[in-house]
């Protein structure tokens, strides 16, 4: 986790991840992958609510450019050496990659992301990666992939167009220009924006109030609305399919979620 630059620190029910390389603006390499995957994979039970920050002044400012010279740096091939590999060792590599922020999806804990200054990139994807977003005023997002010649490929695709539809994520990641704060807000890439000094205290409080609820409830209820953006998009012609309607499907998956609560819920009264 050193290598990587990331930090973690556990109290209670809530765990937090630092991107802690203050001298690169927290840029990523493949061992902040790695780090962030371990952590995944590390976390107790007991921990409901992650959340993802950057030390200093950015979140995170995206891939290390260093990644961009042909021999890496520090023991870390740069990315002309994995683009000589075969198609298929180039792709199960970069699926080791997008485990160290896919699991930050899974409905068994709330995941938020604290965003201040510039999330870029790999920042950006990080920060879709998670279930909310809260974010200073200063912050910034880009998708600057297609500037530098590739694409976003760390599951940040699907999440952004969730957030704010096709047209609007086609011209983000294509022109790669800066989104802030009060439009990340009004387009839905923000759950909050607050003034800097007091993003800390607004993400404690958010933190508070999502361990609030029992963590049955909180994990069948996030796994329900992840299935129904799901069913969502099949009725846009992205995924889907199966027997019956959309909503047919969501009403049943609803009702089996509520079995399960209710018998947990019976299961406790009667010990």
């Amino acid at each position: 986790m050193a290598r990587g630059g990331v930090r973690l620190d556990v109290e209670g029910a809530r765990a937090t991840i630092t991107l802690d390389r203050q001298e690169v603006l927290n840029a990523q390499t493949p061992l902040t992958w790695e780090a962030l995957r371990a952590v995944g994979e590390g976390l107790a039970p007991e921990v409901r609510v992650v959340v993802v920050r950057g030390a200093g002044r950015s979140f995170s400012a995206g891939l290390d450019r260093r990644l961009f010279t042909p021999d890496g740096f520090d023991g870390v091939p740069g990315l002309f050496a994995l683009a000589t590999e075969p198609s298929e060792r180039i792709e199960a590599a970069i699926a080791e990659f997008q485990r160290g922020f896919a699991w930050l999806r899974d409905p068994a804990r709330v995941t938020v992301a604290a965003v201040r200054g510039h999330a870029i990139g790999a920042g950006f994807q990080l920060a879709l990666a998670c279930d909310l977003r809260v974010l200073a005023d200063d912050a910034r997002f880009s998708m600057a992939e297609t500037s530098l010649g590739i694409v976003p490929d760390l599951g940040g695709t699907l999440p952004l167009v969730r957030c704010v539809g096709y047209a609007r994520a086609a011209e983000i990641c294509v022109t790669g220009r800066r989104v802030d704060a009060e439009e990340a807000l009004r387009i839905g890439l923000a759950n909050r924006v607050v003034p800097g000094e007091e993003l800390d205290r607004a993400v404690d409080d958010l933190v508070a109030d999502l361990l609030r609820p029992p963590a049955g409830a909180v994990r069948e209820t996030l796994a329900l609305l992840a299935d129904a953006a799901d069913r969502a998009d099949g009725v846009n012609g992205v995924g889907g399919g199966g027997g019956g309607s959309a909503l047919e499907r969501q009403m049943a998956a609803e009702r089996a979620a509520q079995a399960r609560r209710l018998a947990d819920l019976a299961a406790m009264i009667t010990r």
